[in-house]
C-alpha cells in the first residue's frame, strides 16, 4: 500500500491510497457488498471497544484502539477497492469518470477546493 500526502503548510489537502487488486478471488457484486458491510461492522466494533460501547468490561487504551480502528478502516478500503475492480471488469464502469464526477460534486458543495 502506498500513501502519498500533499501538504499545504499545516493542512493536509489530499491523501492518495493505492491498494492492490487481489489475486485468486472471483468476487461478485453481491458478495463484495456483503464483505464491505462485514468489514464496516468490524470497524464499528473497534470504535465501540474504544468508547466502551461494546458491552464488554475490557476497554482498550487509545493508542491500541486507534491501531485497531486503522486496521479495520484499511480492510474496508481494500474491500471497496475490490468492488471498484468488480465494477470495472464485470460491468464496464468507467471509474475514472465516476471519480471526476465525485470530486466535482465535492467542490460544488464546498467540501474541497
Amino acid at each position: 500500500m502506498t500513501i502519498d500526502r500533499t501538504l499545504s503548510e499545516t493542512t493536509r489537502v489530499s491523501k492518495t491510497v493505492t491498494l492492490p487488486r487481489l489475486n485468486r478471488l472471483s468476487p461478485s457484486l453481491e458478495g463484495t457488498a456483503l464483505k464491505i458491510m462485514e468489514e464496516s461492522g468490524e470497524l464499528a466494533q473497534a470504535i465501540g471497544k474504544f468508547r466502551g460501547l461494546s458491552g464488554e468490561l475490557q476497554r482498550f487504551e487509545e493508542e491500541e484502539a486507534m491501531q485497531m480502528v486503522a486496521r479495520e478502516l484499511v480492510d474496508v478500503a481494500q474491500t471497496a477497492v475490490t468492488m471498484m475492480f468488480v465494477l470495472e471488469e464485470q460491468y464496464g464502469i468507467n471509474l475514472e469518470a465516476i471519480l471526476k464526477e465525485h470530486i466535482t460534486k465535492l467542490k460544488q458543495k464546498g467540501y474541497c477546493d
